[in-house]
């Protein structure tokens, strides 16, 4: 054999070691691959009751956009003296019912936020405008000094998220007594999301402990609980809501009036709940472990607070997100009709009571504003309701 020909040889023989390492290289890879399929499938298998709902829930986009304006929302609320840049009391007498301002963020091609000054004048019929004067500049300032205020009453600051330095910054405009519509509307969240919030917790409350317990016993503790059900829902929400709002003092002090309006709020949510809840028990006394958690003797305490509850938590979540909404909704029907939260207490339907007056909403159209943030919220908790009943229901894939 010549040299040519055995160097052909070894070549080849080079070639098929390299060719079947490749090939067993791909079949490592696909069983690695089917591996890795069987392991997700049994996890999908092995998945508790929270890990299948997160998994179906996140793939509802308009949920998650929901949930996280929600989460800003309150989050804004919580925060609602640091974000607002002035405090409830700020007045600005010579800039009543002022415009929006406009914010610019570049000046000469630069990053620098800005707010320009504001030049006003009484016209012919006595009526303040306007004029954007763009000579005068003034640059916002971050996490800058502002107004002194209490920050959950632990202890006084007066750093804001924003300021505009000796000039005045009024995203939304101004009210009628010149106060900025900005931080009032901030400010106006922390009742109105803590209202509804407040009052979907009463009603969580009334409606966990009678919804089990009529489903639960039955008998002439369910007749009771069901006839005193169909009393109240027999009864139209809004005049109800509003016949009790408006038997509230007058001269009660505001943290009392607030309470009061978030029992009022509470006394009929309770019901759409505790029906549901109703349903539910009915069906889950007669499942193997209820029964078997019977026979070995349990009480019926530990078998409502250890069985029943927990694999009613889902339902309660979906009902309390989308009863969130109708409580934000009540209150600020009852405050705009002047039968709810009163002044100085601030909330957005106090807010919108200037709207009554047609005149100031044409001529002022920046008054209704606290409706869009409201309009806002309200659809985002639709989202996120409808988001997570969709991912707690069982049929869904």
């Amino acid at each position: 054999m010549t040299d040519q020909t055995l160097g052909d040889s070894i070549e080849q023989r080079s070639r098929q070691i390299q060719q079947a390492y490749a090939q067993l290289a791909d079949d490592l890879s696909e069983a690695e691959a089917t591996s890795r399929t069987l392991s997700a499938d049994e996890a999908h298998f092995a998945a508790s009751q929270y890990q299948m709902l997160w998994r179906r829930f996140r793939r509802n986009k308009a949920a998650i956009i929901g949930g996280v304006i929600v989460l800003a929302y309150y989050l804004i609320a919580l925060l609602g003296n640091f974000v607002a840049p002035y405090t409830l009391t700020t007045r600005f007498t010579r800039n009543l019912f002022m415009p929006p301002q406009p914010m610019f963020l570049f000046d000469e091609g630069t990053f620098r936020p800005h707010v320009c000054g504001v030049d006003s004048e009484m016209d012919a019929n006595l009526r303040r405008t306007y004029q954007t004067n763009c000579d005068e500049k003034f640059p916002l300032q971050f996490f800058s000094q502002g107004e002194p205020y209490s920050f959950f009453g632990l202890f006084e600051t007066d750093i804001h998220l924003f300021t505009a330095g000796d000039g005045i910054v009024s995203l939304l405009g101004t009210d009628r007594q010149g106060r900025d519509m900005f931080t009032r509307v901030v400010l106006g969240a922390q009742i109105s999301l803590t209202v509804g919030l407040v009052g979907v917790l009463m009603s969580l409350f009334f409606g966990t402990v009678l919804g089990v317990a009529s489903g639960y016993y039955g008998g002439m503790i369910d007749e009771v609980i069901q006839r005193i059900i169909e009393l109240v829902r027999a009864f139209p929400s809004i005049p109800l809501w509003m016949a009790l709002s408006a038997a509230l003092p007058t001269n009660w002090p505001p943290l009392q009036t607030y309470f009061a309006v978030t029992l009022i709020l509470s006394l009929i949510g309770w019901t759409w709940l505790a029906r549901q809840l109703r349903g539910q028990v009915l069906a889950l006394r007669q499942t193997d472990y209820i029964m078997a958690a019977k026979l070995v003797g349990a009480s019926d305490r530990r078998i409502i607070f250890r069985h029943l509850i927990p694999a009613s938590i889902s339902q309660i979540i979906v009902v309390a997100t989308l009863a969130l909404p109708s409580m934000i909704l009540a209150e600020t029907s009852l405050s705009f009709l002047g039968l709810g939260l009163r002044p100085p207490l601030t909330s957005w339907g106090v807010l919108l009571q200037e709207a009554q007056n047609i005149q100031s909403l044409a001529l002022y159209p920046w008054v209704f504003y606290p409706a869009l943030f409201m309009i806002i919220i309200i659809l985002a908790f639709s989202f996120l309701g409808d988001g997570l009943r969709d991912a707690s229901d069982p049929y869904t894939i």
